[in-house]
């Protein structure tokens, strides 16, 4: 049972590491973006399928692992949990909000960025 919980942490922590990599990727093609309908549909069948998936599956690995412990809630679990809703909340405003996307967007993208890497980095780290 240990080396199933181990392998979900790491699972889990691969699929931070690999959302990091999408929301760098989402702030690279709205840089490079130059017209308003060629990003929005890129932006609707290739990017936010993708960070939606990615985030779904960090999501999913964490779910897992809280069922693994028993639901036992730390402050940490508590924490991810808030910082979930959040990303999902960031990411719905900046779908919503496409018509000032390069500003909106990069901004909602580096907060979305802040708040993975600090909770990463305590998690990894304490």
């Amino acid at each position: 049972m240990n080396e199933m919980y181990n392998m979900g942490l790491s699972i889990h922590s691969l699929g931070t590491v690999v959302f990091l990599g999408v929301l760098a990727l989402n702030i690279v093609m709205i840089k490079q973006a130059t017209s308003y309908p060629k990003y929005r549909r890129l932006h609707s069948i290739f990017l936010l399928p993708l960070t939606v998936s990615i985030l779904g599956v960090a999501l999913f690995t964490g779910v897992i692992m809280m069922a693994a412990k028993h639901l036992d809630f730390t402050i940490a679990n508590l924490v991810m949990i808030f910082i979930s809703l959040i990303l999902i909340y960031l990411e719905r405003k900046r779908t919503k909000a496409l018509v000032a996307y390069k500003t909106l967007g990069v901004k909602i993208l580096a907060i979305e960025i802040v708040l993975v890497l600090l909770i990463s980095l305590w998690m990894w780290f304490v």
